[in-house]
């Protein structure tokens, strides 16, 4: 079994690198290989709505001037996938926007390539607008007809300057249970 993450954060060290290592780290106890690719600050772009990967049917996005299709064959070889990301102006980052973008019409073009998959999320907050970051990556699962785990509350943690999410306990055991429930899902799905 094996699980992608993608870090959206600018900060490759940050608080929300921090939520994902921990969930991480729970899933490797549990025997799942883990791979983590950090997003942030490199360049992507959104989707242009070309139809080309329906058109080409070849499980890529006809955008080439980036990372975004070795992304999705990163996703496409996973049995879970969790996307991670920082709340800027109560959104998620623009960088895991425009994977979940191109992605998920990827995905639509070539027979629903994430369907049965397991998808988590992860989101860093200073204040607010954490719980709509958090409903929109949980859409793109959802329209993508992947299997979505729960916690003991929603997946984010609280914290502004890098490292300061780790003070936020109910949110780092949030990260742990999401972990240990993500590896016990993933387990009953390849039995």
């Amino acid at each position: 079994m094996k699980v992608v993450a993608f870090n959206g954060s600018p900060r490759k060290n940050g608080n929300t690198n921090l939520l994902l290592q921990t969930v991480l780290g729970e899933l490797e106890k549990n025997n799942v290989e883990t791979k983590l690719i950090q997003l942030g600050n490199k360049p992507a772009q959104g989707c242009i709505a070309c139809n080309g990967c329906f058109k080409n049917g070849d499980q890529k996005c006809v955008i080439k001037n980036d990372a975004m299709n070795d992304h999705i064959a990163e996703m496409i070889a996973a049995d879970g996938i969790i996307l991670g990301s920082p709340v800027y102006c109560a959104n998620m980052s623009t960088n895991l926007k425009a994977l979940i973008e191109r992605a998920s019409y990827v995905a639509k073009a070539n027979n629903d390539l994430f369907k049965g998959k397991v998808g988590a999320s992860a989101v860093a907050v200073r204040r607010a607008g954490a719980s709509h970051v958090f409903s929109s990556i949980n859409y793109f699962f959802l329209i993508a007809q992947m299997i979505v785990p729960a916690s003991s509350y929603w997946n984010l943690g609280v914290g502004r300057e890098p490292g300061e999410v780790s003070g936020d306990k109910e949110g780092m055991q949030t990260m742990v249970n999401l972990g240990k429930n993500m590896a016990e899902l993933l387990k009953k799905l390849n039995k």
